[in-house]
């Protein structure tokens, strides 16, 4: 295994995206290719570590960049002030990701036919918000992600839908996980809601540990989540032997 990395620049229209890249050079053909989507701080070393350990399943990893410039928040307020302009407008949100996704598609190290994510937090909102747009995503996997529609038109999603869901997350109370697993039953796509009981926000990050906020790492609930989106990617992925 000889795992690589590096920054890759993209576009949005005027806007530079830098994404991070990481793959295994030991493979010589295209393969399957994984974007992390980052939580609300924008794309950090967290991502980053997650498009890492994609290359070391055999994939390609690529943290993607929604913010742009790589931006990244130091604090609450920088945090929500970076995330609260897509999340107010999902149209411009979509445009966002839809460049990432053209960008990993012109990759070298890519089957473009062959693309996946995942999102953490406000990148699990990312996840199926692509998903949802109907992109031709082999996977959409969403970890403590948001749920909340984002208003546009509904298209048939093409991705197999993993939500990996603290039940006690109070951003996203049990009548949202209801009402997502209806709105995937309407776009007639193959999806799974995995609910981890005791289990609160962020659960799949180590220095998560707000608890009277309802944040809070799960050593129990990221090793789950973690099998199941692995297991997902393998069963999407078949046909390349990696995984």
């Amino acid at each position: 295994m000889n795992i690589t990395t590096k920054p890759i620049e993209y576009k949005d229209g005027k806007q530079t995206c830098v994404g991070y890249l990481a793959w295994d050079e030991t493979y010589s053909d295209p393969k399957p290719c994984v974007m992390v989507a980052h939580a609300w701080g924008g794309r950090n070393g967290f991502s980053e570590s997650k498009a890492v350990q994609m290359a070391a399943q055999g994939y390609v990893g690529f943290a993607i960049d929604v913010y742009g410039d790589g931006q990244q928040g130091s604090d609450t307020a920088e945090n929500q002030a970076l995330m609260m302009p897509f999340i107010d407008d999902r149209k411009m949100l979509l445009k966002r990701l839809k460049a990432a996704m053209n960008a990993a598609q012109g990759l070298e190290q890519v089957d473009a036919d062959n693309i996946a994510m995942m999102g953490y937090c406000f990148g699990g909102l990312c996840t199926l918000d692509l998903a949802r747009s109907g992109a031709d995503l082999k996977a959409a996997i969403s970890f403590h992600g948001l749920f909340n529609g984002n208003g546009l038109p509904a298209k048939k999603i093409k991705a197999s839908v993993l939500a990996l869901h603290g039940w006690d997350d109070p951003m996203v109370p049990p009548d949202a996980v209801t009402e997502l697993g209806a709105e995937l039953t309407a776009a007639k796509c193959d999806w799974q809601i995995h609910a981890y009981g005791g289990t609160k926000h962020a659960f799949m990050v180590p220095e998560a540990n707000d608890p009277k906020n309802g944040v809070q790492y799960n050593e129990t609930a990221e090793k789950r989540a973690w099998a199941a989106a692995l297991d997902l990617l393998a069963e999407k992925f078949d046909m390349h032997g990696v995984g």
